[in-house]
Formats: C-alpha cells, sequence, structure tokens
C-alpha cells in the first residue's frame, strides 16, 4: 500500500510539473494546443516555416525537416530529413523524440497530422492572405521564446511590401502546374499575392487550383501568363510554347518561391518584385 501511494505521488508531482512547463495555445486552424514552455526538438513539416526559424535564429532546437527545406542550404544537413511535406515518416519523426511539430493545413497530409497530433503536439498554419502570413510569424516565434524577434521581422516586411510598385490592374494567369496544366485561383496565398501587388488573377472565379487548357487561357486572354518554378519546374521551353500558343499574352517565367512562401522569403520579396516589374513595364508597348 505505501508503494502504491509513493508511487501516486510521484505521479502526481511529475504530472504537475509537465503542466507547468506547458501553455495551450489556439493555433492557426482554431485547434488548442499544449506547447511547451521552451520548445527544445521541433521537427518542421514546411520549408517555407523551416526556413522561418533559422532565420528567427532559432536552428539550435530544429531537430527534423523535410526533404524539400532547402533554405537555408544547411538545414538538410544540420537537422533530421523525415520525408516529403506530403508523406512524411511518423517512424522518422518518432526517432527524434520531438517537443512540436509545425505543419500546415495545405502542405501536410491531414491524416498523418492527425496521428501525429495523438502523440505530440502539433502547431498547424493555415495561410490565405498576407495577414494570415504575418500572424504566423508572430505566432511560430512566441511558441519558441522569439516573440521580440518574430515582431520585429513581421514589421519589416510590412515596411518593405508597403514600398512596392503595383501591376497596375494588368490580368494575370499564373500556371502551377503541366498535364494536366493547373493554375492559382481564388482562397490561395499567391492569389492574396496577385492582389497585393496589383495584378487581376483571371482565373479568380475558381478556387483554390483549377485545371485549365491552353484553348480556356486563349478565352480568358490574360496579359501576362506568368509559369511558376514550383511545383512543376517550368522553364525557357515553356515559356516558348507558351508565346506560341497564347500569342495576345505576354509569358514570364517567374520564381515560385517568391510568390508561395509565406515565411522569412517575405523579407526578400520586395526586392524581386521590383525587378519583376520593372521586366514587365519594359516589355509592354509604348
Amino acid at each position: 500500500m505505501f508503494i502504491d501511494l509513493l508511487a501516486a505521488s510521484k505521479y502526481n508531482l511529475r504530472m504537475a510539473e509537465e503542466q507547468k512547463s506547458t501553455r495551450s495555445v489556439v493555433d492557426q486552424m482554431g485547434r488548442e494546443v499544449a506547447v511547451p514552455v521552451a520548445p527544445r526538438r521541433v521537427v518542421s513539416l514546411v520549408p517555407s516555416q523551416t526556413e522561418l526559424l533559422f532565420d528567427l535564429g532559432l536552428e539550435a532546437s530544429v531537430a527534423g525537416v523535410t526533404r524539400y527545406c532547402l533554405h537555408p542550404p544547411r538545414a538538410r544537413k544540420q537537422a533530421a530529413e523525415i520525408g516529403g511535406s506530403k508523406r512524411v515518416s511518423v517512424k522518422k519523426i518518432a526517432a527524434l523524440e520531438p517537443d512540436l511539430i509545425i505543419g500546415n493545413k495545405e502542405e501536410n497530409d491531414r491524416e498523418t497530422i492527425e496521428t501525429l497530433a495523438s502523440q505530440y503536439p502539433v502547431w498547424m498554419s493555415d495561410i490565405y492572405s498576407f495577414d494570415d502570413a504575418l500572424a504566423m510569424i508572430r505566432n511560430v516565434a512566441d511558441l519558441m521564446g522569439a516573440s521580440a524577434r518574430g515582431a520585429a521581422m513581421a514589421d519589416d516586411i510590412s515596411d518593405g511590401w508597403s514600398q512596392l510598385a503595383d501591376g497596375a490592374g494588368q490580368s494575370v494567369a499564373y500556371l502551377i502546374w503541366k498535364k494536366p496544366y493547373m493554375a492559382c485561383g481564388a482562397g490561395t496565398f499567391i492569389h492574396a499575392v496577385l492582389e497585393r501587388l496589383n495584378f487581376r488573377n483571371r482565373l479568380a472565379d475558381r478556387e483554390r487550383y483549377p485545371e485549365t487548357s491552353l484553348e480556356e487561357l486563349a478565352e480568358r486572354q490574360p496579359d501576362w501568363v506568368m509559369l511558376s518554378t514550383e511545383p512543376f519546374p517550368f522553364g525557357d521551353a515553356h515559356v516558348a510554347e507558351f508565346r506560341a500558343a497564347l500569342p495576345n499574352s505576354r509569358v514570364l517565367l517567374v520564381d515560385g518561391e517568391m510568390f508561395s512562401w509565406y515565411g522569412s522569403r517575405l523579407l526578400l520579396a520586395p526586392a524581386y518584385f521590383q525587378r519583376l516589374l520593372a521586366e514587365m513595364a519594359s516589355e509592354v508597348p509604348a
């Protein structure tokens, strides 16, 4: 009996200590998550959020990343690779004994996230707008005990984007995939970026990532067709094909990371967009 009481007492003390060392937060999907006060072993399931953690100076806490976490290059050398964003290895993650996992509603598989959330604290981002992205930066920084750094980064991003020139209301079709052709419609972060740059998304009447065709694009006659370098790696040969098929539209190859990465890469985006807008202006007939 004494041993049982002693074991129960130790258990209650341990539970009390664990409760003290965690706090309840609400992620961007509206989920309540109990996260450590000071996470030490973080697994990031999203490339743009991995880059954010490193740029916030939190790399020592990053234990696992995906194979697509290309920035910074040292991320995949320093942290363990746990698979792709859609097909992460639960077994590899378990081996890392994470005390926090950071994912994204769109980029990660729902079933996998539910499996992980049954075992670990999983904080999810859900990004549709520019403001969502800034909130994510502040929230992730706060989770990691770096609130001041996150707030300063978000402010710097806001300042940089406020000084951008704009697309003067020109219409754009933004393509992300081939076979079948897929474009960005409404309800995507890329759509929000196009709006922020004062472009009119020619496929804004359709949701998310609709399939399209050269025939449909010819009918819609966007001023510009933007071919993204990711997730499908459009290249110069594709630009030539589109220019031949769509003589009434101008065609550009654009950096997909600048349009779709919603973390600290937003600090670099204004300089890129200034160059892009200048290039586009030089191609517009006088």
